[in-house]
């Protein structure tokens, strides 16, 4: 199969093809069992321009890691941790009053690819370097999480949802995109 990037394709009882950049670059193309090879390269060349901005975007973040420069101690780490803990639970409780949902327990992480979660469940985690980041960008990562609450998913009504609360989300997004590696070199 043809792509313009390295891919590993991995077969199962799937519906859906589905595309994931790892931590470390690796691009995993999911597919269906016996799925055409010509459905799956159309769906790489429709996906390209995303996947190389992800390889991007991993890159950046490698390289970024690798400079090692003003790395917290751990003692300026836990300090963060803490304040994110008290943070993201008291504007999580507002945001979820505001959005008519319930959510499980949060957790604060320091997750090299993700900024927020939701689990089915409705556990959150948040990543504690958003506190390095302005006001506005983790409440848009509340937002996004609890959004998830309503719909598992990144669709249309997803962002209805979100933009609802949100209406200037696509700032943040922005934002995040362009700004936050650096918040991996603090």
């Amino acid at each position: 199969m043809k792509a313009p990037f390295p891919c590993k394709v991995v077969y199962s009882k799937r519906k859906t093809v589905s595309l994931q950049v790892t931590a470390d670059g690796s691009v995993i193309l999911r597919a269906p069992e016996g799925c055409p090879e010509d459905i799956l390269e159309n769906f790489l060349k429709k996906k390209s321009a995303w996947v190389l901005s992800k390889l991007e975007e991993t890159e950046q973040y490698r390289k970024l890691s690798d400079q090692k420069i003003n790395k917290f101690t751990d003692g300026e780490k836990q300090t963060i941790r803490e304040k994110a803990e008290l943070y993201f639970r008291r504007k999580t409780e507002e945001y979820a009053e505001i959005m008519q949902v319930t959510y499980g327990r949060i957790t604060i992480r320091e997750q090299k690819t993700r900024w927020g979660s939701c689990s089915l469940a409705g556990n959150l985690n948040f990543n504690w370097r958003l506190m390095l980041a302005p006001e506005f960008i983790r409440e848009y990562v509340i937002v996004h999480e609890l959004a998830h609450r309503k719909e598992m998913n990144h669709s249309s009504r997803f962002y209805h949802e979100v933009s609802r609360i949100f209406p200037d989300y696509k700032t943040a997004v922005k934002w995040l995109k362009k700004h936050g590696p650096e918040l991996w070199i603090r």
